[in-house]
């Protein structure tokens, strides 16, 4: 890897790419530590330094992850990307559901763009929807549930809609960079911003760690370390079923007769699955939040805060596993449909050997793709839950970087931008196939 980039340092042109790659990135986490008109960043910085390790990670955790810290700092990126992903993967579904999505996905370039315009809006609704959730609790004090210094200058109507409106600008801004570093930088320009605020919190909670106990920082490294081998074997890790091309005259020519191969992954549907459930435990929590300082909050509220709020719950843990095995077969089985696969192999003269062509073959997918899925979940959901038992232990917050989806997230974001390094420079020199 290091020397992929090394290598792509000395190429001009690549150079010019991921030196404007970086200077996105720099500007990006620039936008996140600058704060909104209205916020009182001296009180903002008292109210972190003393919140409890986990308490405002337990509520706003995947928000929070996705923000790399800046969400309750209520900067002008508090929000990050968590808009966009929310959008793509309420597009991606409709897209199943709806039969305009659905042909339009069918229409290629053009019918993509589409969706990508969809996604664009949904993410501007989106963002004033959570914006202002967030304005409103911290206006009310529940930002930060232990601390009674006024987090905004002023609550009058004025600061609240200059604030809505600058998170909701910083989110379309968010959305312009990553089209820039698509379009004339190194690798995607939203995986790129994600892996860089998932990072972003790795000095700080080292730190944190490393002042608690040396002994603690060398373990939690250790485990970090070890899970990150462990996630970048079974990332790779992949099913190539053998797919025969027959032979066919066209005219005069002779097409077909090649050989190639199916890749189904292990962890076919990525990190979407731990979106999905710590998405829908972030609702219990806060509803908890809202509701729980009431009089009388009623025995579900009680029993939610009791067994959903803390991650090292019994309770939650088991939850949050079958929401994880749940969306994880749900998933694949919107995103790959063996039968279209089948009927596509079929129409151009494909064919597993051993396997007739049509409904045989799309049973045999299904077959693997299901058995395949049997160990993809359960991984998914032991790397989850590994970091809140092990990091529990170390007395780590739950933000820290080495939880479950921040090393999905590393790992995967690092290992598709090193590929799509290698290929560029594999255009520019053959000495990559040569090797």
């Amino acid at each position: 890897m290091l020397s992929a980039i090394t290598r792509a340092f000395r190429t001009p042109d690549l150079r010019k790419k991921l030196l404007f790659t970086l200077g996105i990135i720099a500007l990006f986490r620039l936008g996140s530590v600058l704060p909104t008109p209205g916020v009182n960043s001296e009180n903002v910085r008292k109210a972190l330094e003393q919140a409890q390790a986990g308490d405002s990670g337990n509520i706003y955790g995947m928000v929070q992850l996705f923000s790399g810290g800046a969400l309750l700092k209520l900067s002008v990126f508090a929000l990050g990307i968590m808009p966009y992903i929310t959008a793509s993967i309420i597009l991606q579904l409709l897209t199943v559901v709806i039969p305009r999505l659905e042909a339009l996905k069918k229409e290629g370039q053009s019918g993509t763009a589409k969706i990508t315009q969809y996604t664009r809006y949904l993410t501007i609704g989106l963002a004033v929807l959570q914006s202002t959730a967030f304005v409103a609790l911290a206006r009310s004090g529940q930002l930060f549930p232990n601390n009674n210094l006024p987090i905004l200058l002023n609550d009058d109507v004025f600061t609240l809609v200059t604030m809505v409106i600058t998170m909701t600008a910083g989110t379309s801004v968010i959305m312009w960079l990553g089209e820039l570093v698509t379009d004339r930088g190194v690798g995607n320009g939203m995986s790129i911003l994600i892996f860089t605020q998932v990072v972003a919190v790795f000095p700080s909670e080292l730190m944190n760690i490393f002042r608690q106990s040396a002994f603690k920082f060398v373990v939690v490294m250790i485990v970090g370390i070890v899970m990150v081998a462990v996630v970048v074997f079974i990332e790779q890790a992949q099913r190539r079923v053998p797919v025969q091309y027959a032979k066919r005259m066209v005219g005069r020519r002779m097409y077909g007769g090649t050989s190639t191969y199916i890749p189904l992954k292990v962890n076919q549907a990525g990190i979407i699955p731990v979106i999905f459930a710590s998405s829908l435990l972030y609702l219990p929590q806060l509803l908890v939040t809202i509701f729980g300082n009431s009089a009388n909050p009623g025995p579900v509220i009680e029993w939610l805060a009791q067994n959903l709020v803390t991650g090292d719950h019994p309770v939650y843990m088991a939850t949050f596993f079958a929401l994880i095995l749940f969306f994880t077969y749900f998933y694949v089985s919107i995103t790959f449909n063996p039968v279209e696969v089948a009927d596509n192999m079929k129409k151009y003269g494909g064919f597993i050997p051993g396997i007739r062509p049509g409904r045989p073959t799309a049973e045999y997918l299904n077959y693997v793709l299901t058995r395949l899925t049997a160990a993809g979940a359960p991984y998914l959901g032991v790397i989850s839950l590994i970091p809140i038992l092990a990091l529990a232990v170390a007395g780590a917050s739950q933000n820290f970087p080495f939880g479950g989806t921040s090393i999905l997230i590393m790992v995967g974001v690092g290992l598709d931008t090193v590929k799509q390094i290698e290929s560029q420079l594999q255009q520019r020199n053959y000495e990559g196939f040569l090797r």
